[in-house]
């Protein structure tokens, strides 16, 4: 039996984080994932969701769930490499590979799990990644789990990255990874000039493409596409629980990596796949990109995605700001350390295509009031 005793070294780290402001609960929706909606029994305005083109309610991805699902069953009852690789699977890996202008794709519970398989398996010991400083935990950890050497380049920064590249010349793989939209920023990474380096000393790149997909591109096809380098990037991670509205993550790559990958990806290997009814919906969203092209085109500022960050520095005042939006009736949640850096906490909001100009006039409101009397604008 667990005692308080041998959880003490938890509780004092808790009461620590209560006492720095930092400790949240979750919240929880009693609603549709939509631009209004209910948490902890309050409407609010919603500047908080991944949704950005609002496919998590689209009539037509509901239709394809429930048909699927009452076709196929709850759940495929199996991992891929035993009796869980139905039609649905593989036609939403090809309609994938095709929309992305790659050979194959192959599926992934997450987009973590998808970054922790890939980079995981792919690389050995002797070979070195090479990482932008600012990419997602996903990769980080991925890298931690592969036996490769990490080297780590400074954000965006073209020159280091070459610098990184000429001191390892001589391994048998580099693999240069890099998120397409850095998802705590919403800066895009400079790909034309990774490829460039990356094709002057034989490296492999790689581009997490969890926060472009849907977002940039021809009918959201990613970062990718939106840098006319269809051909050029050798792997393509991408989401399908953001802009696709369901859930899950893939890679887009040449035959061989899909091949290599199904042998020796773990996460892969031993976990059960995605219920039919995930894989129809995800299709369908795939349709709704190709016909529905209005949905696209942000135009968000600086950040030039969006993910519009509003940096208040200190982690405790970041989590103050959120509560007092959330009490004007704003959804914006805070992030502080360890998921961004100390001293760049921040207000992490997104807009979507589905929002009203109506809707954002009420946050701007809500902003400048709660900004105000928090003293974090005059």
């Amino acid at each position: 039996m667990i005692t308080e005793k041998k959880t003490q070294f938890l509780i004092d780290e808790l009461d620590q984080l209560r006492r720095q402001g930092l400790f949240r609960p979750l919240r929880v929706l009693g609603s549709a994932q939509d631009t209004e909606v209910v948490v902890d029994g309050k409407h609010v305005l919603n500047l908080s969701s991944n949704n950005y083109l609002g496919l998590t309610t689209h009539p037509r991805l509901k239709t394809a769930m429930t048909e699927a699902t009452q076709a196929w069953g709850a759940g495929s009852g199996a991992v891929r490499t035993i009796a869980g690789t139905m039609s649905v699977h593989e036609e939403l890996e090809r309609r994938l590979a095709e929309f992305k202008h790659t050979e194959a794709s192959l599926v992934f519970q997450s987009g973590f799990t998808a970054n922790l398989g890939v980079l995981q398996s792919l690389v050995r010991e002797g070979d070195v990644i090479i990482s932008d400083e600012l990419n997602h935990a996903s990769i980080i950890d991925g890298i931690r789990l592969s036996k490769a050497e990490r080297s780590i380049f400074k954000h965006r920064d073209l020159d280091d990255l070459e610098r990184h590249l000429e001191k390892h010349r001589d391994r048998r793989v580099k693999l240069v990874v890099t998120d397409g939209v850095f998802s705590m920023d919403g800066d895009i990474a400079p790909l034309q000039g990774i490829v460039e380096r990356a094709e002057r000393f034989g490296a492999l790149v790689m581009v997490d493409d969890a926060h472009a997909s849907g977002v940039l591109g021809k009918n959201g096809r990613g970062s990718v596409n939106h840098f006319g380098l269809d051909g050029r990037v050798d792997l393509q991670m991408g989401t399908l629980s953001k802009a696709i509205g369901v859930l899950g993550g893939y890679v887009a790559a040449p035959q061989p990596v899909r091949d290599f990958l199904v042998h020796r990806a773990r996460p892969f290997l031993f976990s059960t796949s995605h219920p039919p009814g995930v894989a129809a919906a995800c299709i369908a969203a795939i349709d709704v990109l190709l016909a529905e092209p209005e949905r696209l085109g942000f135009d968000t500022g600086a950040s030039e995605t969006p993910i519009t960050p509003v940096i208040v520095g200190k982690g405790a005042v970041a989590m103050e700001f959120s509560d007092r939006l959330f009490k004007l009736g704003v959804f914006a949640q805070g992030i502080g350390y360890p998921t961004v850096p100390e001293g760049r906490a921040r207000i992490r909001t997104i807009v979507t295509s589905v929002h009203t100009d109506a809707q954002l006039d009420r946050a701007l409101e809500a902003f400048e009031k709660g900004g105000r009397e928090l003293g974090v604008i005059a």
